[in-house]
């Protein structure tokens, strides 16, 4: 049946209405707040979207919603979308869903159908097993639909609950996050922050200052590098939008789409036997001697590329991704250059919150060991460090990836025990000659044990040097530990590579379970 010239019109004319209302949906609030976007160095919702996926490769959600409210003048102003671009699209390839909130619609605030369009995201997600990146821009709940508004945010966070740990969640703070709208942030898996354009808190300075007649700015108290250094909140600190986005971009090609892929592999051409000479000299001899740890990384992982995670926050652990033999894997170290890679509570929390990731997404564990202990003091013991600690200590044990132990030097009493030792479940344990495994350091050690020794000796100061010495002789090192199957393998440093590529060729296939239940009770 063919169609009349009339019918053709008809269709003609319908199809270039769609034309015109896409048109006009992508306009956000108009040119004059978008100029104003540009003028603040931000990119568009749609700008932002565009870079961060694959060319041409968006599909878009709830191109014309708009919001239900005819109250306060809202009658009146009804743009398509309402202030939120959501779908999908692709990221090297791999399908990822995404939501931007529109600055230049009502500041981005969020209302009932705002919400109700990121909810769908996250279901959808949810559904087809994809990573959900939320580019956040926003001034808060729509003040104008009140406790609606607030509704549509608890019903995101209960989606950010659901679906963590089952998908992966990377939330981009490109602009304000204040309020209520900052747990969604909070519960997903990372958090990246723009400098000088992005900021995140609870109450803004304003009321503080009314409240506790402090005075601060809303950089000093939420910017990207508050909450990179000082707060933890955010694991990534960019210059720009555009060097925010790409961190997503390299973020995403190290994990999993969902918890039951495995992580994305990557051919290199970096030797998988390749040997360090210049490990073997990395660690100074004086035990109380500083190296960086990202030295033994750099050597070891393929192309020698780190992908550092929450790299101002607690610098004395070091976590990232990296791939060795192709592979993804998440590394967890102890740094000797800050604070002799002691573990203090921000250490603890950073590294446990990044090792339960880790679980949740399949992705092997390898663990560069060089702790003296615990940091100690009134204000660590009152701030909890038992209670942290614990947390690594879980997070450690509770993990069934496969979890592979390098001590390069110091592995120090409790210390020793939670940062992947053999008692907790850590498949494969290796040590350098030059480890040293001991209830404490061989000072403290001697101080303890021969008190009443040295107090006699007519020389202290030689008495205290031969018993350290014997202390060093008997205890610290690495042989008591083998000699026990606490460690696997004594190696040579410069082996650390190859030898780490074949444990985790051993443990591809490795299946590990914790006992039936319905979540266990973290010390939070």
């Amino acid at each position: 049946m063919t169609s009349t010239p009339e019918q053709f019109v008809n269709h003609q004319n319908k199809l270039d209405r769609l034309r015109e209302r896409r048109q006009d949906a992508t306009r956000g609030g108009g040119p004059e707040r978008v100029a104003k976007q540009h003028a603040d160095g931000k990119l568009t919702a749609r700008e932002r979207v565009e870079f961060l996926l694959d060319e041409h490769t968006f599909e878009e959600f709830d191109q014309f919603v708009v919001h239900r409210s005819r109250d306060f003048g809202l009658e009146r102003q009804l743009y398509p979308g309402d202030g939120v671009v959501t779908g999908h699209g692709l990221v090297d390839g791999r399908r990822v869903f995404v939501f931007a909130q529109d600055f230049t619609v009502f500041g981005g605030s969020l209302s009932e159908t705002h919400a109700a369009k990121i909810c769908k995201v996250l279901d959808m997600a949810m559904k087809v097993g994809a990573p959900v990146v939320g580019l956040n821009d926003s001034g808060g709940a729509r003040i104008q639909e009140g406790v609606v508004s607030l509704g549509g945010y608890a019903d995101i966070f209960l989606r950010n609950t659901l679906a963590s740990g089952v998908v992966p969640q990377i939330s981009c703070m490109m602009g304000p996050c204040a309020g209520g709208a900052v747990y969604s942030p909070a519960i997903t898996d990372f958090n990246v922050m723009v400098r000088n354009t992005s900021y995140m808190f609870i109450t803004g300075p304003e009321v503080i200052k009314t409240v506790t007649h402090e005075d601060v700015s809303k950089e000093t108290l939420g910017g990207a590098d508050t909450h990179n250094r000082i707060s933890g909140v955010a694991h990534f600190a960019a210059d720009s939008d555009q060097h925010a986005l790409q961190i997503v971009r390299e973020l995403l090609s190290f994990i999993p789409s969902n918890n039951a892929d495995d992580p994305p592999r990557q051919p290199t051409s970096d030797s998988s036997d390749r040997i360090e000479p210049g490990l073997n000299t990395l660690v100074p001899e004086a035990s109380n001697q500083p190296y960086d740890i990202r030295d033994v990384i750099h050597a070891v992982v393929d192309e020698r590329y780190f992908f550092e995670v929450h790299e101002l926050y607690a610098p004395n652990i070091v976590v990232g991704f990296a791939r060795l033999g192709g592979q993804s894997v998440g590394i967890v170290a102890n740094q000797p250059a800050f604070l002799a890679g002691v573990l203090d509570i921000d250490a603890s929390v950073k590294a446990a919150r990044f090792v339960r990731f880790c679980d949740c997404f399949n992705i092997p564990l390898i663990v560069f060991e060089d702790v003296p202990g615990f940091l100690p003091g009134v204000r660590q013991e009152h701030g909890g460090i038992i209670r942290h600690g614990a947390k690594l200590l879980y997070a450690f044990a509770e993990a069934t990836v496969p979890k592979i132990n390098v001590i390069t030097r110091k592995a120090y009493g409790g210390a020793y025990c939670v940062m992947a030792s053999k008692h907790i479940r850590t498949d494969i344990n290796f040590a350098w000659p030059t480890a040293e495994i001991a209830v404490m350091g061989a000072e403290g050690a001697v101080g303890v044990l021969y008190r009443r020794e040295i107090g006699e000796a007519t020389d202290q100061l030689e008495a205290r040097r031969a018993l350290v010495s014997e202390f060093e002789e008997k205890f610290a090192n690495p042989y008591v530990a083998a000699e026990r199957g606490f460690i696997d393998e004594i190696i040579e440093p410069a082996d650390t590579r190859p030898k780490l590529i074949r444990a985790l060729s051993l443990l591809a296939n490795k299946r590990d379970t914790n006992p039936p239940r319905k979540h266990g009770n973290i010390p939070l």
